[in-house]
């Protein structure tokens, strides 16, 4: 008997039996009879056994139909490792390592000349693509728990011969580029807290400069505000104030607060004499290295000379004597001085010998 014909039996002869109970409970049976119909009805099923028993004996056991067993679906596996996917930025990528898991789109179809294998991992790769070229690298870590749910769930090839899904997923950048863009991001943050300092020292200058030492008055309240109303305090700033006022502004201390400053003006030194016409000279010749007694250097300041002689006379005889060889310059004083004695005398010498001894004199 088999299983099945025996689940059968037990479950008719359960409601025989209360088939049995209900007739009894119905019509009153006396206690004796209850006994008697247990045995009957337990010895009507055993005989109705052991004959399906007996008749099952000479059937073959091939006649018993038994399912084919089901194939197991095919998995596979296989693991990428640093395989480069591009960012947003430029010659920045990302490096991905995942495990690659899929199985055939028909299972128990027979394909020949398909490696599901490459499928799978291209199709993960152009799945993980999709999202890292959006992607900036500087933000490795949050990009791959992205990448770990979008590549988790099974999705066909664009095929259609596989299903494939990533586990495992590690999204990084190489050591370089890391180092770069942590480089990068310490400038970028130093840039923008250096642009916030100027800026915010310019603010600084414009207020100072603009407004607070714009005069004297407006720094004198400006102060006083700053040191809670203090009168007195400010009162005895004022020259300081006044002074850094006309600082700021590239000006003289304001008339009104100048008894404050006595040291800010002092007299102005005296001026020194200008030098004469021929000093001047004279710093020009030794500036060109002519040397006074030098027959170039007499040469020039006979021209030069002559060509004053009517403007400064005086000028033009200080450069001859200046220059002039020291014994000429002492031959011509004394002339000078007998011309002049030969005047005074009065005599009368003949005017011939007179304009002899002054030519010597008068010579241009």
């Amino acid at each position: 008997m088999s299983s099945g014909q025996k689940t059968v039996s037990v479950f008719l002869m359960l409601i025989s039996s209360m088939l049995v109970l209900i007739l009894g409970l119905y019509v009153s049976w006396p206690i004796w009879a209850w006994p008697v119909a247990v045995v009957l009805l337990g010895a009507s099923w055993a005989g109705a056994t052991v004959a399906a028993s007996r008749a099952n004996r000479g059937k073959p056991v091939s006649d018993t139909v038994t399912a084919p067993p089901v194939p197991d679906v095919e998995r596979r596996e296989l693991s990428v490792r640093d395989v480069a996917l591009p960012s947003s930025l430029e010659d920045y990528d990302f490096l991905l390592s995942a495990t690659v898991r899929w199985w055939p789109e028909k299972p128990y179809a027979q394909e020949t000349g398909t490696h599901h294998g490459g499928l799978a991992v291209e199709a993960i790769l152009a799945r993980a693509r999709d999202i890292t070229a959006g992607r900036d690298p500087f933000r490795s870590s949050l990009v791959q728990h992205e990448l770990s749910g979008a590549l988790a769930e099974m999705q066909p090839d664009r095929s259609g011969h596989v299903r494939s899904m990533a586990l495992d997923v590690v999204l990084r950048l190489s050591e370089e580029d890391q180092t770069r863009l942590d480089r990068l991001a310490a400038i970028r943050k130093d840039e923008e807290l250096w642009e916030h300092e100027r800026k915010w020292e310019q603010s600084r200058r414009a207020y100072l400069g603009d407004d607070v030492l714009r005069d004297t008055g407006r720094a004198v309240v400006w102060w006083l505000a700053k040191n809670d109303d203090q009168v007195a305090k400010t009162v005895g700033d004022i020259g300081l104030l006044a002074q850094l006022t006309s600082a700021a502004n590239n000006e003289q201390v304001a008339e009104p607060f100048r008894h404050l400053v006595p040291d800010a003006f002092t007299e102005a030194p005296a001026a020194e004499t200008p030098h004469g016409p021929a000093d001047l000279f004279t710093d020009f010749m030794q500036g060109l290295g002519f040397k006074p007694g030098a027959d170039d250097c007499m040469m020039v300041a006979d021209q030069v000379a002559m060509a004053i002689k009517e403007k400064n006379p005086e000028a033009a005889e200080e450069i001859r004597k200046r220059f002039a060889p020291p014994d000429e310059g002492a031959h011509g004083d004394k002339d000078r001085d007998g011309e002049g004695d030969g005047k005074g005398d009065g005599d009368g010498d003949d005017p011939d010998e007179s304009s002899t001894d002054i030519g010597p004199v008068t010579e241009e």
